[in-house]
């Protein structure tokens, strides 16, 4: 049941990220409102009690606090701007968190362009990927001062705390992002690990364990299976805008940006079989 007085949330995207924040707002009471392109997941938003709106600016006008949740920057841009965006509807003193991971200059032009509106941002990525999304983990809230102000405080950091989320700072992208960069080093040196590991003939199941308690641990190694390489690609891109805006040379950086590509191929293909699963095992015999 919604609780009168609480922050009416919108949430824009409710894949797998979307969807979980959605749940555990409605759990407590927050009357939520969801918008996506895919009318199966707009299905599973109505069974988890929220209403549907057909349009960012539909939802804009039902919502008082926005979550994004999609993938791309250009679907973000395409949410926030334009005659049927978020911007152009949403109320003054009204939040929008960017809870999409994009390049940090992104998150400063919305905020550019919602502060004349008087709209606050936040941002919010989202880190340790589905298992964060279950745990509402939000990576770093960072409340940047576009027209919110001291909007709400109170009823803002209880609607935060639900998220399992903090604020603090400026920087909630540039943490993401640091974040990715070093999920992909890491999984990319998994593959190729792995691959010169299998040469020996040894046990990579065993290998994996050993490694889990010793100095060559990771997040990569112990979440092998849900690492989606199709996403390292998008990841990486921001990497690149941000080290080229800096005039940085970090040649481990660029290698990696190019090898993923070749890790999403391996990976699909023949990947090492850490895990021991029966599926990678068939690909390597093929």
């Amino acid at each position: 049941m919604t609780s009168a007085g609480k922050e009416r949330v919108g949430i824009v995207g409710v894949g797998r990220m979307g969807l979980a924040m959605l749940k555990h707002l409605v759990k407590h009471g927050y009357g939520v409102t969801a918008c996506d392109l895919d009318g199966m997941q707009l299905a599973k938003a109505r069974e988890a009690g929220a209403a549907t709106a057909d349009s960012p600016a539909a939802l804009a006008r039902s919502s008082d606090f926005v979550i994004l949740g999609v993938g791309y920057t250009d679907e973000v841009n395409a949410v926030v701007h334009g005659d049927s965006g978020l911007l152009a509807t949403l109320r003054k003193g009204s939040i929008v968190a960017i809870s999409s991971t994009v390049s940090p200059a992104t998150v400063q032009a919305i905020e550019a362009a919602a502060q004349p509106r008087g709209i606050g941002v936040l941002d919010a990525p989202i880190c340790r990927g589905p298992l964060g999304g279950r745990r509402r983990n939000i990576a770093r809230h960072d409340r940047r001062q576009a027209g919110c102000g001291r909007a709400r405080p109170g009823r803002l950091r209880l609607l935060l705390l639900r998220l399992r989320a903090s604020r603090g700072g400026r920087h909630g992208q540039v943490g993401k992002t640091m974040n990715n960069l070093l999920l992909w080093i890491n999984s990319v040196g998994l593959i190729e690990a792995g691959r010169l590991a299998e040469t020996t003939g040894i046990d990579l199941v065993k290998l994996r364990e050993a490694l889990q308690i010793s100095s060559g641990a990771s997040a990569a190694l112990k979440r092998l299976g849900h690492d989606h390489l199709h996403l390292a690609l998008k990841d990486m891109q921001v990497v690149a805008e941000m080290t080229d805006k800096a005039g940085l040379s970090l040649p481990v950086t660029g290698a990696v940006k190019e090898l993923v590509k070749e890790a999403r191929r391996i990976k699909a293909a023949n990947p090492p079989n850490w895990t021991g699963s029966k599926a990678a095992a068939k690909n390597q015999k093929n």
